[in-house]
């Protein structure tokens, strides 16, 4: 008996040594910090908000004029000469352009006061959008940590498990040896370890795998697990549904909904100003020669050249008209999305609500089920040693104790994960 029970605690032993040495332990802030600097979807996020500043100046850049300057030297290939002096002179084989030109467009029905406005509103967007992104990375690094302090609480209860079925197994022992118990009592003990056992590798299995999804969301070279201070209480949370449903109602999906909304309407102004004519002015300045200085030891004959243009398209194939219909289908998108968005925010805060003051109320009573399951299954053990009870009462008491302490760590997982949400779905800590 006693082989039978070393073969079968001796692997879970050596595994746990192995677990406990591979993952470093990281902290919940660090965590989320490290992911939100290399998880894709923040780096995009930031991307984005860059291009979209980035925008926003060249919006402004559309009413200074634009300027370049050329400089061009061709080759002509001699075709004869002229007499000076008596000499035969051959034609120069370079020819050298040089010139400045200018242009900037004096109206244009609007359009780039439009595109400024919509420029400003995909930056207000990508912010609202970089928030979201930073809580969504947030919410699965949460749920990450979570899951890893849920395994490492498992693998308490399996421990306690397994301890208490070895304690069950010496005192089967001790009563078969004394005659009052049959030898079934110790093989029942025998399969109680090893259903202990079984638990613990799954619970080491399942932090194992914990581990490696955290490793993977906060980029780290080495593997890294929860910290264990970390599994110390749960943080309260403030329930004002008023309150809560303020901050929800400015989240980040609201925000970038009504900024996409701002930028839909924008655009949709700007796609009628096609409407009205377009008046531009630029002015040239071009000299050419045959000096190869670009006319500075042999100043060319440099012409100016001022122009006004106006146009006005009469008929392009329809394509303003395309163009403000897509506009206004657009902007009509963005007004449904910003409306789901608002009444989606206020769904998901019901749920999430409900959902945290669920669990927090399951964690109050598992905590008290967990503290009666142990005294329940500490009396039945001391009537087992006394002939009092049964070997079945007792395991049924285990059973019992072992689905209260599953369902307490499920419970605090949940309370945790709520309070996730509701953080990403405001936009902010709790």
């Amino acid at each position: 008996m006693r082989a039978l029970l070393l073969a079968l605690v001796w692997p879970v032993i050596l595994a746990g040594q192995a677990g406990d040495t591979a993952a470093r332990p990281i902290g919940l802030d660090e965590a989320i910090r490290l992911a939100q600097r290399y998880a894709p979807l923040a780096v995009a996020a930031r991307g984005q908000l860059e291009t979209s500043s980035e925008a926003v100046r060249a919006s402004y850049a559309a009413f200074v004029p634009s300027l370049s300057v050329n400089a061009v030297r061709s080759y002509v290939s001699p075709t004869g000469g002229r007499v000076e002096n008596g000499r035969l002179v051959n034609l120069p084989n370079w020819a050298s352009t040089d010139g400045l030109s200018s242009n900037v467009n004096l109206f244009d029905g609007g359009r780039r006061f439009y595109n400024i406005g919509t420029a400003k509103a995909n930056v207000g967007a990508a912010e609202a959008n970089e928030v979201a992104q930073r809580f969504t990375v947030a919410l699965t690094v949460q749920q990450a940590f979570f899951n890893a302090l849920a395994a490492r609480e498992s693998e308490g209860a399996a421990l306690a498990q397994l301890q208490q079925a070895q304690e069950q197994l010496k005192q089967a022992n001790a009563r078969v040896a004394a005659g009052a118990a049959t030898r079934s009592d110790s093989l029942r003990s025998v399969i109680a370890i090893g259903n202990g056992q079984l638990a613990l590798l799954t619970a080491r299995n399942n932090l194992t795998a914990a581990n490696a999804a955290l490793t993977r969301l906060v980029a780290s070279p080495f593997q890294v697990t929860a910290s264990s201070t970390d599994t110390i209480g749960l943080a309260t949370v403030a329930s004002d549904s008023v309150a809560l449903a303020a901050l929800a109602a400015r989240g980040p999906a609201v925000l970038q909904a009504e900024a996409q909304q701002t930028a839909a309407r924008s655009f949709a102004r700007a796609a009628r100003t096609p409407y009205l004519p377009s008046l531009d002015v630029s002015y040239g300045l071009a000299g050419s020669g045959s000096d190869l200085a670009y006319g500075l030891s042999n100043p060319f004959n440099y012409t100016n050249s001022l122009r006004f243009t106006l146009s006005y398209p009469i008929f392009n194939q329809f394509q303003r008209e395309q163009a403000r219909v897509q506009a206004d289908v657009a902007a009509a998108n963005a007004d449904a999305t910003l409306r789901d968005a608002r009444l989606a925010a206020q769904q998901t805060l019901v749920q999430n609500l409900g959902s945290l003051h669920t669990a927090q109320q399951r964690v109050s009573i598992q905590l008290a089920s967990v503290a009666a399951a142990e005294e329940d299954l500490r009396v039945q053990q001391q009537r087992y040693a006394v002939g009092a009870s049964t070997l079945l009462d007792v395991l049924n008491s285990q059973t019992t104790l072992n689905q209260a302490r599953a369902a307490l760590i499920q419970a605090r997982y949940d309370y945790r994960v709520a309070k996730a949400q509701l953080e990403a779905l405001i936009g902010r800590p709790l």
